[in-house]
């Protein structure tokens, strides 16, 4: 199979999400502020005081936290170039990365999702959307150990693309905040289609490089 090289547009994009991921990154960062003691004015903690207590609080906290981390190790792992020439950082931030998914990002997602603020409709999605994070990153893992690196790849990348939910989830809130939409219906959408759609964008672009002949 012929190694593939990304054409101008494919960059453009790829710099782009980078971005975004960046920016996303910084802004739950920046709003670190609010949760620290927890501001119950704030955007994200609004009407959230009376289940903020116990196992919940503990969630929230570990989500938030080893959100951005897996966030940025991602980043750095996806990153092409760097796999070959770092093969031993590669693996060792690889295995961090897993760790910081199957024991914080999914158990406290998952708890988080019993009290969605826009309803079971949402939870349930939530809990999918952990639940698939979970299954991509553990059967990533599987694969790098079994040596089979394109399935490695492909399974890390899904892994990524579920964990950059966050990112689209908060461009579709700023434009549904442009537009003035406001119905009940707009939140629970949102959660779904926040890693439902750029997941099967995804196994798209996927099918089309395998269909090209590209590992």
């Amino acid at each position: 199979m012929r190694p593939h090289r990304p054409t101008l547009p494919e960059r453009i994009l790829v710099v782009l999400a980078c971005a975004m991921i960046l920016k996303t990154i910084a802004s739950t960062a920046s709003n670190y502020q609010d949760y620290f003691p927890p501001n119950f004015a704030s955007d994200f903690l609004w009407g959230r005081e009376r289940h903020f207590r116990g196992a919940y609080q503990w969630a929230f906290y570990t989500h938030i936290l080893s959100g951005p981390v897996a966030l940025l190790l991602g980043l750095i792992l996806i990153v092409e170039r760097s796999r070959p020439r770092f093969p031993a950082w590669h693996r060792r931030l690889g295995w961090l990365q897993v760790a910081c998914v199957l024991l914080l990002v999914t158990p406290s997602g998952l708890w988080m999702a019993s009290r969605a603020a826009a309803g079971p409709v949402a939870a349930i999605g939530l809990a999918a959307l952990a639940i698939a994070t979970a299954i991509s990153v553990a059967l990533g893992a599987k694969s790098a150990a079994a040596r089979r690196f394109a399935d490695h790849r492909r399974w890390m990348s899904r892994c990524y693309v579920l964990l950059c939910s966050a990112v689209v989830l908060r461009m579709i809130g700023g434009v549904t905040t442009v537009l003035g939409a406001d119905a009940p219906w707009i939140d629970p959408l949102a959660t779904w289609m926040s890693w439902l759609a750029p997941l099967s964008a995804f196994e798209v672009y996927e099918w089309t490089r395998r269909r090209s002949g590209i590992p």
